[in-house]
């Protein structure tokens, strides 16, 4: 393996020359994950929908990276509206369900976003 390897998730890369996440050693950082279905390359409509296309478009990356859900230590949530925060929620507890082993998770506000929702993570790969 390289010192560092980047990495793309099909139908859901940026516009732009960011890769969806980068790996050092055992470490793992994405870049903003948004809600683009890996299927249809489109975002569906409902808030809800947007942030279950982000845990798939995590967990994708994370699998291509040699992480898996256990291993992320962080996860930053930007939402475009206040209203939407719960939204949030039903797709963490998916990829997240054990409230005894979750990352820790910080959510803030961004009403620049093009979309309702983007996510980014750090993992630390264990052994």
């Amino acid at each position: 393996m390289a010192w560092r390897e980047s990495y793309e998730i099909p139908n859901v890369a940026h516009n732009a020359p960011i890769p969806m996440a980068a790996r050092v050693g055992n470490i793992v950082y994405t870049s903003g994950i948004m809600g683009k279905s890996m299927e249809t390359g489109e975002f569906p409509e409902s808030v809800e929908d947007q942030a279950r296309e982000c845990f798939k478009n995590l967990a994708a990356v994370l699998t291509k990276a040699g992480a898996k859900p256990s291993d992320v230590l962080k996860v930053t949530v930007y939402i475009k509206s206040n209203n939407t925060r719960q939204a949030v929620n039903p797709a963490w507890l998916e990829m997240f369900p054990d409230e005894h082993n979750r990352p820790a998770r910080h959510q803030t506000v961004v009403e620049t976003l093009n979309f309702d929702i983007q996510i980014e993570a750090m993992a630390v790969v264990e052994g």
